[in-house]
């Protein structure tokens, strides 16, 4: 068990110092979403499935961006018109239709920039939310795996992928498939996408403040609601946007 502990780890610490080093996509995107925010705008984060973990370490966490709302399918169960039994199977993150139904459902703005997350980089609703995006004339940001994206069949029927229709996009360096080791007889474990998109996210959150902080503003950033003063803090910063930020389970 030793050895598998040491070769994940050498997987993913070889991922992180390639995404830690210069990185000329992931610069660009910390550029535009700083942009956005200092014209009042709002990060909007979408992914489905384990890539809804990026959005969740975007999203109204402490230390993290305040300017920043949490797209997600289950909205449109919560606030749309499907029914409760869509969320019982993958088809609903297949669905290509999902796309302009689940922003209108949100306070979107034209100088909003959009951050999604996609292993694959092909499911309908990634696509159809990508695409709705663009349509309104947003900037996306797309959070990928050039590996795996190349070597599919996108789901969409535009033909396009995730990484076809973004502004800018950054690889999570996961490979086909996501695991990272085989064991014998050729089961594949270790997947390592959840990792780096966190670091990814991170990376984009600090890089973003600091931007900020350097363009002489002070960065709204989340204070942990555990400690003395960080409610009030946070719902002061949070009050500036409304509902254009929703903190939905």
């Amino acid at each position: 068990m030793r050895h598998l502990n040491a070769q994940f780890l050498k997987e993913i610490s070889t991922r992180l110092e390639k995404l830690a080093g210069p990185h000329p996509e992931i610069e660009a995107a910390i550029e535009m979403i700083a942009d956005s925010l200092e014209n009042n705008g709002v990060v909007q984060a979408f992914g489905t499935g384990h890539s809804e973990i990026f959005t969740m370490e975007m999203v109204g966490r402490a230390g993290g961006l305040i300017a920043t709302n949490k797209l997600a399918l289950r909205t449109l169960v919560l606030r749309g018109d499907r029914n409760l039994s869509a969320l019982g199977g993958a088809e609903f993150e297949r669905d290509p239709n999902v796309g302009e139904n689940l922003l209108a459902l949100f306070d979107v703005r034209p100088e909003d920039v959009f951050i999604i997350a996609s292993n694959s980089g092909v499911n309908g609703s990634i696509l159809g939310v990508a695409l709705a995006a663009k349509a309104r004339g947003h900037k996306v940001i797309a959070v990928t795996s050039l590996d795996h994206t190349m070597k599919v069949t996108t789901k969409h029927p535009s033909g396009k992928r995730l990484s076809e229709v973004a502004d800018i996009t950054i690889d999570n360096l996961a490979p086909y498939g996501d695991s990272a080791m085989k064991l014998e007889g050729g089961i594949g474990v270790g997947p390592v996408s959840s990792i780096t998109t966190t670091f990814i996210a991170q990376r984009l959150t600090f890089g973003v403040a600091e931007t900020i902080r350097r363009r002489g503003k002070t960065p709204p950033v989340y204070m942990s609601a555990n400690i003395p003063g960080g409610d009030a803090h946070n719902r002061a910063l949070e009050d500036l946007y409304g509902v254009r930020i929703r903190r939905e389970a």
